[in-house]
């Protein structure tokens, strides 16, 4: 008997991921043979997890359905289905547009296409997920939306107001993860140190990750996106404390002028960015800080940029990402602002603070050789296996490179030596037998 196919498309976040992961294993319960990301367009049904933050994710979004469009029309796909993000706020507009999609779904839509492809819900499978990565780490993401007011951002258009997953789900998640072999547990949200607000009257990430810590064999926890207001000394102190917790501070500033914060309604000043960064430093000795920014919002002068890049030169943060700004219609920003940078003057300005993060970086590097670190390999890449330190999160940060002679297994940590650098990445060798038993490293 023939098994029907779905192949899940997952476009987007790496809280889109978490929702495919969840879709493919109730179509797996339900009997269907389930791809991700399949490049092979033959299929009973294909479901497009789509995107719709930035432009740049709206196009691939849009690209995407397209493509899969087009294999209907030429009878390769019996049923297609549109999701997500992209497909919550446009869905009108793009039905008249692509008429070959089935059905159009917005975020928080699982009964309805498991409905729609034939597949009936089952609750008790709530917590399970098809592991779509590596399969040694996985995302938990912890809430859903947000409450803040920034007006560059889409997301409480998109996802709604912030709403907490319960915390007895997330441990029964957290636990079915580690059953599947995962070893690093990445909590993502929206707004990761607001969770609890809603459902327990306050904030309850540092509850959250005491219990999963405790109840759970995870080597390391990751934190990403950590909102720089109501980030509290309990939370930070179980950073420090925790024996599994990553050392890692991923905080996304966003900008650094007080006209810019203001105008993007940050909610706080570059004096208490300032102070909050130095009191991360001496609660949390040690810790990587990561942080994003946007160039070329609304009204950024020339005076705006040269206080970001200084104090990107004064800062020196260990990890740093920078995106051009994206005018989003539906945003504040995009209501109430005109887009009055030019995109060559964003994608100048973007350039400058990635040179000189490289240099930063570069400094940093050099510093690490000789030092032996704790790495968990990823994968192969040609002649080299890539690894992260507990510094990096996967497919954002810099990493490891160990030659292939080694014959490393990924999915498992080795102590590795530094030997060399880039501007971006590390080079090193797992220790010998001998050394690593006389320094009695694990």
């Amino acid at each position: 008997m023939h098994r029907k196919r779905v192949n899940v498309i997952t476009l987007g976040c790496s809280k889109n991921t978490v929702d495919s992961e969840k879709l493919l294993r109730q179509l797996q319960a339900g009997g269907y043979e389930v791809f991700h990301d399949a490049g092979e367009t033959e299929a009973d049904t294909v479901i497009i997890n789509t995107c719709g933050f930035i432009n740049d994710a709206r196009e691939e979004s849009i690209d995407m359905i397209l493509r899969f469009a087009k294999a209907k029309r030429n009878g390769l796909v019996k049923n297609l289905i549109v999701t997500g993000c992209l497909s919550e706020i446009y869905r009108e507009a793009l039905k008249s547009e692509i008429p070959e999609a089935d059905a159009w779904f917005g975020v928080e839509s699982l009964a309805g296409v498991l409905k729609h492809a034939g597949c009936h819900p089952r609750k008790n499978l709530i917590p399970e997920r098809v592991i779509t990565g590596p399969g040694h780490y996985a995302y938990l993401k912890i809430s859903e939306g947000c409450d803040r007011k920034c007006t560059f951002c889409s997301i409480p258009l998109i996802r709604g107001k912030h709403l907490s997953v319960k915390m007895e789900d997330l441990l029964a998640e957290s636990l079915s993860l580690e059953k599947q072999g995962v070893k690093e547990l990445i909590l993502v949200a929206q707004d990761l140190n607001y969770y609890g607000v809603d459902l327990y009257g306050k904030r309850m990430l540092a509850n959250l990750l005491n219990k999963i810590s405790a109840s759970t064999g995870f080597e390391w926890i990751r934190l990403q996106y950590l909102y720089p207001s109501g980030l509290s000394d309990s939370l930070l102190k179980t950073i420090r404390d925790s024996r599994n917790i990553c050392k890692y501070i991923d905080i996304p500033l966003q900008h650094i002028s007080d006209r810019m914060l203001k105008k993007m309604k940050r909610g706080y000043s570059e004096l208490t960015a300032r102070k909050l960064l130095e009191h991360i430093k001496q609660l949390v000795p040690g810790a990587a800080i990561r942080t994003t920014f946007i160039t070329g919002f609304p009204g950024e002068s020339d005076r705006d940029h040269r206080d970001l890049v200084e104090f990107i030169r004064e800062t020196e943060f260990d990890r740093l990402g920078v995106f051009r700004y994206s005018h989003e219609e539906k945003t504040f920003a995009g209501i109430s602002y005109s887009d009055n940078v030019p995109e060559k003057v964003k994608e100048l300005r973007a350039a400058e603070i990635m040179e000189i993060q490289q240099g930063i970086a570069m400094k940093k590097n050099l510093q690490r050789r000789g030092q032996i670190m704790r790495v968990l390999i990823d994968a192969r890449e040609g002649e080299y296996f890539t690894g992260r330190t507990e510094a990096d999160s996967p497919e954002v940060d810099q990493e490891v490179l160990v030659n292939v002679k080694y014959k490393l297994a990924p999915g498992n940590f080795y102590n590795i030596k530094i030997t060399g650098s880039t501007e971006f990445d590390l080079i090193g060798e797992p220790l010998p037998e001998k050394e690593r038993l006389a320094r009695n490293i694990d």
